[in-house]
């Protein structure tokens, strides 16, 4: 079957590791994502129905206007995709204003903009909550109409919500599977802790995200969690069914040239 890969591109997304997770992934009538990310494993499952959160306002309201205003969207968004638009100058004013609108609908097509034109596609923010990332240098950065025509289409199933991981998976009943892909755990105890967002994801909440899948374990809700595979990872998913360890080929490093295999587990908590 086809793979169908997201707008946006995203650090640590799942296309890679479609096949694996979708092998793991329990059937149920609706599929709860707490940290949706890009949305590749919503994009290339087929559940009835989806409850897709992220602590990302930002990346909610993006989606929600993909999904409600397709057309009107996929038109603006494509002006921003020309060869005068692919300068550092442009890209620092476009990052400003971005960071000063208030309106969701112009944030949603300076978010794609940012996101294609940036550097390495991350997705960062200082402090005081301002995208900073800097200008991507790229020939000629890819419009991905066909890719948001997709989205729409497949959000006609799903229900957006910008909210905690813990409010996200309170959401699920039986029936329902739960997919929690949280911001990486460090490597090492002494590795750099990337934070995604302005609300960085701490060891704490790793763990508490441990507990959460086991008390939904014990309600009968499946749950399965994708993770760097460390000591502290074994520790925390002790309660889980099953662990099965994938090879995942990434950057792992500043150096967006240095790519090499890392161990992903999987985690499967049965319910």
């Amino acid at each position: 079957m086809k793979k169908n890969r997201a707008f946006l591109k995203w650090a640590g997304g799942k296309y890679p590791l479609l096949d694996e997770i979708k092998l793991h992934l329990p059937e149920g009538d609706c599929l709860v994502e707490p940290f949706v990310g890009a949305g590749s494993v919503f994009l290339n499952t087929g559940y009835q129905r989806y409850i897709l959160a992220d602590i990302n306002s930002d990346l909610i309201d993006l989606y929600n206007t993909v999904k409600h205003r397709t057309d009107e969207y996929v038109s603006e968004a494509r002006k921003l995709f020309t060869p005068e638009a692919n300068a550092s100058e442009t890209y620092y004013q476009l990052r400003t204003e971005f960071n000063q609108s208030r309106d969701a609908f112009r944030r949603g097509l300076l978010f794609l903009y940012l996101n294609r034109h940036g550097y390495n596609g991350l997705c960062r923010y200082n402090l005081r909550g301002e995208f900073n990332v800097p200008f991507g240098r790229y020939k000629r950065p890819y419009f991905p109409e066909a890719e948001l025509y997709h989205f729409a289409e497949r959000a006609q199933n799903a229900e957006f919500f910008c909210e905690s991981y813990e409010a996200s998976m309170g959401r699920a009943q039986q029936g329902n599977v739960v997919y929690c892909d949280p911001p990486y755990a460090p490597l090492s105890l002494t590795a750099n802790f990337t934070a995604y967002h302005t609300n960085s994801f701490d060891l704490v909440q790793q763990q508490h995200l441990a507990t959460l899948a086991e008390g939904l374990k014990r309600n009968r809700v499946p749950v399965l969690i994708s993770n760097h595979d460390t000591l502290l990872t074994r520790e925390w998913y002790q309660g889980a069914d099953s662990l099965k360890v994938v090879k995942v080929r990434r950057s792992i490093s500043s150096n967006g040239g240095t790519r090499k295999k890392v161990d992903e587990l999987l985690a499967l908590y049965k319910g």
